[in-house]
Order: structure tokens, then C-alpha cells, then sequence
């Protein structure tokens, strides 16, 4: 009778150790969640692009068709990028375009254009394909290296 009280007694202390160790094995094991990306992506280009004065349909043609437009602010387009990885929020962009009479008057948002300078850098790092390559200037030392003499 003593073994039968003691399993008894033993088999409420293995079920509490069994929940224990399970609360640790679910909390790791969790379903995938896959990378969401909503809403237009904007670029710094895109929006050095962007010139007061353009159409609609100029701006339409450079950052696509505007997530959001409301009938009650028909003036005002907004561009949204939504970026999220395994369920957490990695990246999220903001634009507001404001137009009076057809065309674009400001910008508004959390994305800056590129500065001339890095557009420059870009378009001479690639040419044009079929482009001629400029030979790179020589330093006054390599050119005083190619007059001199080879015996000396």
C-alpha cells in the first residue's frame, strides 16, 4: 500500500515539473511570420526629381500612383512605405505632395532628396554605355618619370 501513496504522492510533483518545462519549449516555439513591405517605395532620387511647378501627371509618371488620396484634401497626395520583418517594424516612410491649380507646390515628409553632388558622383562612376573612358590625367612626377632617360 506504501508504494501505491508514495506514486501518488510523485505522479502531482512529474505534472508540475511537466508544465514548467513546457511553458519554456511553447514561448520558443512560434509560428513564421513573413516580411510584410506595403505602400509605394520612395527613394531619395525620386524625389530629387520632384520640381515645383509639375503636373500631376508629371509627378504620377516620377513616384507612381499615391497610396492614399482623399476625396476631401484632393490637393494633397501621401506616399507610405511600411517595411516589416519576422512581425516587427523595420522601416516606414512618409511623403505628403501639396498641388494648387494642377500643379506641384511643396513636399513635405521624412524623406530627403539626393544632393546633386551624390547624383554627380553616380552618373561618373557609370557612364553611359559606348561612352569613351578618359585616360585620368598624369602628375608631374610620372610625366618627368616617362621624359627621362632609360639609361639613367
Amino acid at each position: 500500500m506504501k508504494p501505491v501513496l508514495r506514486a501518488f504522492a510523485v505522479l502531482p510533483i512529474l505534472f508540475v515539473a511537466a508544465c514548467s518545462v513546457t511553458d519554456t519549449v511553447v514561448e520558443k516555439i512560434t509560428p513564421y511570420k513573413i516580411d510584410i513591405s506595403q505602400g509605394n517605395i520612395v527613394t531619395q532620387e525620386m524625389v530629387a526629381k520632384l520640381k515645383p511647378g509639375m503636373t500631376k501627371s508629371q509627378v504620377r509618371f516620377i513616384m507612381g500612383t499615391p497610396l492614399i488620396t482623399d476625396v476631401f484634401h484632393a490637393r494633397r497626395w501621401d506616399y507610405v512605405y511600411r517595411n516589416q520583418k519576422a512581425g516587427k517594424l523595420v522601416e516606414e516612410r512618409r511623403l505628403a505632395l501639396f498641388f494648387e491649380q494642377e500643379a506641384l507646390v511643396r513636399v513635405e515628409g521624412d524623406v530627403v532628396a539626393a544632393s546633386p553632388v551624390a547624383e554627380e558622383k553616380k552618373e561618373v562612376a557609370s557612364p553611359a554605355p559606348g561612352a569613351a573612358m578618359e585616360a585620368p590625367a598624369k602628375t608631374a612626377e610620372q610625366s618627368t618619370q616617362d621624359a627621362a632617360p632609360a639609361g639613367e
